[in-house]
């Protein structure tokens, strides 16, 4: 397979796994874990899993001039993403936020136009609003908004990690370019764990391990072993061949695997609805990852 078919690839197994993710992690909070507890538990680990990692991988010297936007990764990929998602998750309701989340790839295209002179073309633009199209109308549709205990700052604190991911993905484009993945990952992951320490100290500290079920220990391993550590290194693998707005697309495949891990599962029936959303969603990301003859 051709590099760039490997990073198309990878991009769908990032959205697969966060697609399964979001019913595993559910189990997990706040019931045994709570948010901020579970996102120092999930970079911690993966910080660890890097470190190891990379004593395999090729031995590249970062120069010092790239240390200011490693931290502007850790910044807006780990610490600001994962920590103003948790919150607002709390505070709206899941299908809200996911909504919100799914502007991400309007938002990376709308930052790569302005930062990156990324040229704006029909296409792209068409295929990500075809996507957004299905993914909202697959979120939306025949489902309660739910409780929501402070809707508007939740829905803002949601909107501001899909920002914040979509610097990430543009600041971390130029690492890739010049780098191993293995070399700066390690980095970006100890920066960000230094920022989360502050905010889920005190609820790691909580966690009762002794009352934690078997099944509970597993899905938290998966969280931090594939939901951090791998959807992270298959992101970079994949920002290496593909542009910061190809990637941010793979997101509208997130609630479709979601749906249809949870009617594996039993817990969701399948209808004309999500049928034709997941059509919208294919033909969407085929027309931003179509590459121009």
């Amino acid at each position: 397979m051709s590099k760039r078919t490997w990073a198309l690839l990878a991009a769908t197994m990032v959205s697969l796994i966060y697609g399964v993710s979001f019913t595993i992690a559910k189990d997990v909070m706040p019931t045994y874990i709570k948010p901020f507890g579970f996102i120092l538990l999930r970079v911690l680990g993966a910080t660890i899993l890097f470190w190891l990692v990379s004593f395999f991988g090729p031995k590249e010297k970062i120069q010092r001039n790239d240390f200011p936007r490693i931290i502007a990764a850790a910044f807006f990929g780990v610490a600001l993403n994962m920590l103003t998602f948790f919150k607002g998750l709390s505070y709206t309701s899941p299908i809200s936020s996911a909504v919100i989340m799914v502007t991400t790839p309007i938002i990376v295209l709308i930052l790569s136009a302005i930062i990156m002179k990324e040229r704006m073309e029909t296409r792209k633009i068409f295929g990500i609003l075809l996507g957004l199209f299905g993914t909202g109308f697959l979120i939306l549709y025949g489902k309660s908004m739910g409780n929501a205990t402070n809707a508007m700052l939740g829905n803002f604190l949601v909107f501001i990690n899909a920002v914040s991911y979509g610097f990430y993905l543009i600041v971390v484009k130029k690492l890739m370019d010049k780098y191993n993945a293995f070399t700066f990952v390690k980095w970006i992951y100890t920066f960000g764990l230094l920022m989360v320490i502050p905010f889920g100290w005190s609820e790691y500290q909580e966690i009762q391990w002794q009352t934690i079920p078997t099944i509970i220990l597993w899905e938290i391993g998966f969280v931090v072993v594939f939901t951090t550590f791998f959807t992270y290194l298959f992101n970079l693998v994949s920002m290496r061949e593909l542009k910061p707005t190809t990637v941010a697309v793979f997101i509208y495949l997130q609630p479709l695997f979601a749906t249809i891990f949870a009617m594996s599962l039993g817990k969701d029936q399948l209808t004309w609805v999500k049928m034709l959303s997941a059509v919208l969603i294919f033909v969407g990301v085929f027309l931003v990852t179509k590459k121009k003859s």
